[in-house]
């Protein structure tokens, strides 16, 4: 009993789920000014360390809940499903950060249409995650828990766009693009950039779950 007293039987999640939802956001903002200014070398530099701050300010907040899962008695929702959630969200703001990294590794030149319009389906997408992670605390109000399954609603029909986009510049990319690198190196970018939905809609998913056993 005196072991239980000493441990707190609550952490502070629902904050640090917003804190990391609010970094997300931050890379993919930092990700679209990267792809608009691709062509300037001094901006480039500036939004891809923006990215990278982004990125490990995440991390951090990830490991804090992890700990934290151990370190508390009593969670405001189940153990397992903190867990899931905090590491579906930090897998976002990681492949925002490998889709950046990839551009200066393959040397990508130009910026296509399809990158930019996958780059905006991935800002709406991760911020559509922020709101849903923003009402968890709340969803004991059923208007609250409704607001929350529609905004993960939402994301999946946002992630479906994406992969609309995909298939498209796929088809284009292989039967109009006659420089194999270029094509390989383009093929890897779409294919990372329509994946950041694919994370959102994981989290999406995981949060449809939280919000279904503890609405």
């Amino acid at each position: 009993m005196l072991f239980a007293k000493l441990l707190p039987r609550e952490g502070n999640f629902f904050e640090m789920f917003n804190q990391h939802a609010d970094h997300i956001v931050a890379a993919a903002y930092a990700f679209s000014k990267l792809v608009s200014n691709y062509n300037d070398p001094h901006l480039r530099d500036k939004y891809n360390r923006d990215v990278d701050n982004a990125e490990e300010a995440a991390d951090r907040i990830t490991n804090e809940v992890n700990k934290a899962i151990h370190k508390t008695f009593i969670t405001p929702i189940d153990r397992e499903q903190i867990h899931a959630l905090i590491n579906a969200m930090d897998d976002v703001a990681d492949l925002i950060q490998d889709s950046a990294e990839t551009m200066a590794l393959y040397d990508v030149r130009v910026m296509t249409e399809e990158i930019t319009r996958l780059t905006d389906l991935s800002v709406r997408c991760c911020e559509r995650l922020r709101h849903a992670v923003t009402l968890l605390d709340k969803i004991a109000d059923p208007a609250v828990a409704e607001a929350a399954l529609k905004t993960c609603d939402e994301i999946d029909t946002l992630e479906s766009d994406a992969d609309r986009i995909l298939h498209s510049a796929l088809s284009h990319l292989f039967r109009e693009e006659p420089d194999v690198r270029e094509l390989i190196k383009l093929k890897a970018i779409y294919e990372r950039l329509e994946t950041i939905s694919d994370k959102c809609e994981n989290v999406a998913h995981i949060i449809e779950g939280i919000v279904l056993e503890n609405s």
